[in-house]
């Protein structure tokens, strides 16, 4: 047999196995470059609506609105130079827990109220007043990917606590930072604040205030539409970084626009 024969003989049988090994590589590929985006459960319903309002009551997005006092107003100035649009209290006439039964002290998710304060963003809110505390109240937070509240201060103190291994895009004071859980964040009383979920699954933050009542005061910035927050929160989802240089330190509370 020829050379030239043998090479033919090769070619003819050798060139599908050859194309049937280049078309799996290549659909292996394709699979493995294919990822879905999980299901994300349903949002939350808030649980009160403008047709329940008490008299005089300005109820949306199951949150009551409140006209920003000079009290409020002057406490903010204090900290920072954003202007205060409005206080969020949550609304709903409410009888102090006689806490006689397990029920009063042992309490379900779906025990709490939810209100809507941004896009995406949901918080079963356990106010202590209501629920036989003191000293304390908690939120836990539905924020799908993508949601954020608005940027907002409180009189006191707050904690911020995330068990999973997500990234979330933070602005605190005038710091601009992303942090991957777990964690645990310190909110001093009165600096203005806001979160970003970057991650594809819904965060569940835990937030907690050494206060029986749930109260914030909305501002007119909002940072996440800056380029540096958009940097940044591009070059955590590529995992490119995690944080902007500069950042050490406690934030400060003066904002800078």
């Amino acid at each position: 047999m020829t050379y030239r024969a043998l090479l033919t003989i090769t070619f003819v049988f050798g060139l599908p196995l050859i194309l049937t090994s280049c078309s799996v590589k290549k659909t292996e590929t394709t699979t493995a470059e294919v990822k879905t985006k999980p299901a994300l459960p349903p949002e939350p319903v808030v649980n009160h609506t403008a047709a329940n309002a008490e008299a005089g009551q300005n109820v949306d997005h199951g949150e009551w609105i409140v006209a920003p006092d000079k009290a409020h107003q002057e406490l903010n100035a204090q900290h920072h130079s954003y202007r205060v649009i409005e206080t969020r209290r949550v609304p709903g006439p409410w009888t102090p827990a006689p806490m006689t039964e397990v029920k009063d002290f042992a309490l379900s998710k779906s025990d709490l109220d939810v209100i809507n304060p941004g896009p995406g963003e949901y918080v079963h809110v356990m106010e202590g007043q209501r629920h036989g505390y003191k000293n304390l109240t908690i939120g836990i937070t539905y924020t799908a990917p993508g949601g954020a509240p608005p940027m907002h201060t409180h009189q006191g103190e707050e904690s911020h606590v995330l068990l999973k291994n997500q990234k979330v895009l933070y602005a605190l004071g005038d710091k601009i930072f992303v942090k991957e859980g777990p964690y645990v964040i310190n909110i001093p009383p009165g600096v203005p604040h806001s979160f970003q979920n970057l991650d594809d699954e819904v965060a569940e933050l835990v937030v907690i205030f050494p206060t029986n009542v749930w109260e914030y005061d909305v501002l007119d910035y909002f940072p996440f539409n800056t380029p540096e927050a958009k940097a940044l929160a591009e070059a955590a989802k590529n995992g490119t970084s995690s944080s902007p240089s500069g950042n050490g330190g406690q934030p400060e509370s003066t904002g800078s626009r």
